[in-house]
């Protein structure tokens, strides 16, 4: 991990970090949340969220105007990029309506998320928002955490240690290379996991809104593109669009946890230290912030997830001092090294030869409590 400028392996049986000791698993984060308020960074931002609300939608209508206008053209894939940019930073916007961001009312909140998520990108808010809890509650928890469950990709020391098949067994130790090409696939895999759980789930609130809505964008999405182009350049369109969006969230969310150390499901830890100890934040300055939606400072949004999203910034400063008072590890390293640690991760969990577990945590609070 990194503290500062001092770089430190995640797996690193020497780096350790403390476990909080009895009575004080709130009293650390309590300090945090008082310095917070009392600097005015758990204000919200209407300003800046209106701005960007409707900047979203007029944002939309001027690429349709200019899709229908540009026509018949390979140019088109081009729009298809920018679109699938577009997408992602609207997508941006409705995770930040989700955590309460934007708007004092949780009603408000849902309705902006419901728009931005199922209308404008086609992917279901009510599907998403309740396996994003469960990842924010116990982030990179073995057991826990829906984002490291097994898949395509193997996030956790789970997979049979020999697989049959000289081509699998390199795949599988290998998996971190081919990782970011795999992303391509990630915005076809949100789109149909989204309608397949809203549609199966009847615990999803506001469901036939969500389905009414998801019809609307998705089906009314494509006959726009059908409509204006032939069906070969239309189907091309289509996929070039929705791989580059699954290839940008890949590349935002991945660097947030990957790499960093898993939790076992039988150790326990408060809630400064759980959020963390397992996260990870991007230097790089506003045009990272701006390029991965705020994501960049992942250790202060687990922490403050109804903060508004210019305030992130502000703030990371106060608890990377605060955490080193506090002997914490605050990791933080550019975007190209993170992508290097999620590969080296991804690689080593494939072999399936070292146990990637939080095992200096483990030891230390063992070493406290003994049971």
């Amino acid at each position: 991990m990194r503290r500062g400028s001092e770089a430190v392996a995640a797996d690193d049986p020497a780096a350790t970090a403390p476990a909080s000791p009895p009575g004080s698993s709130t009293s650390d984060f309590t300090a945090l949340m008082r310095q917070a308020q009392v600097l005015g960074l758990l204000r919200r931002r209407y300003g800046y969220y209106w701005t960007r609300l409707v900047g979203a939608v007029a944002a939309v209508a001027a690429w349709v105007a200019g899709f229908i206008w540009l026509g018949d053209s390979w140019w088109q894939l081009g729009m298809a990029i920018v679109l699938a940019v577009l997408m992602t930073q609207i997508a941006f916007l409705g995770h930040d309506a989700a955590h309460r961001q934007i708007f004092r009312s949780a009603g408000w909140n849902d309705w902006a998320s419901l728009v931005l998520a199922n209308l404008l990108v086609g992917i279901s808010y009510g599907w998403w928002r309740a396996k994003h809890n469960r990842h924010h509650a116990n982030p990179n928890k073995h057991g826990a955490d829906p984002d490291i469950a097994p898949g395509a990709i193997v996030l956790t020391p789970e997979p049979p240690t020999n697989p049959r098949g000289a081509v699998l067994r390199w795949l599988v130790t290998h998996q971190g290379w081919y990782f970011f090409p795999l992303t391509l696939l990630e915005g076809f895999s949100l789109h149909w996991d989204g309608i397949r759980g809203v549609v199966s789930r009847s615990d999803v609130p506001r469901r036939w809104v969500e389905v009414g809505l998801l019809m609307v964008r998705l089906g009314g999405f494509a006959a726009l593109v059908f409509a204006v182009l032939p069906p070969g350049k239309a189907a091309l369109f289509l996929t070039v669009q929705i791989a580059v969006f699954g290839l940008y969230l890949g590349c935002a969310f991945a660097p947030n946890h990957i790499g960093m150390p898993l939790v076992p499901a039988t150790l326990r830890l408060d809630f400064l230290r759980r959020q963390v100890l397992v996260s990870r934040n991007i230097t790089g300055g506003r045009a990272v912030s701006v390029l991965m939606g705020g994501l960049n400072h992942q250790i202060e949004h687990h922490l403050f997830p109804s903060i508004a999203r210019p305030h992130l910034r502000t703030i990371a400063p106060v608890v990377a001092a605060y955490c080193a008072a506090q002997g914490i590890p605050y990791t933080q390293t550019s975007l190209p090294t993170a992508f290097r640690d999620v590969v080296r991760h991804l690689n080593r969990v494939g072999l399936a030869g070292n146990d990637p577990f939080l095992c200096p945590l483990v030891a230390q609070r063992r070493s406290i409590d003994p049971r």
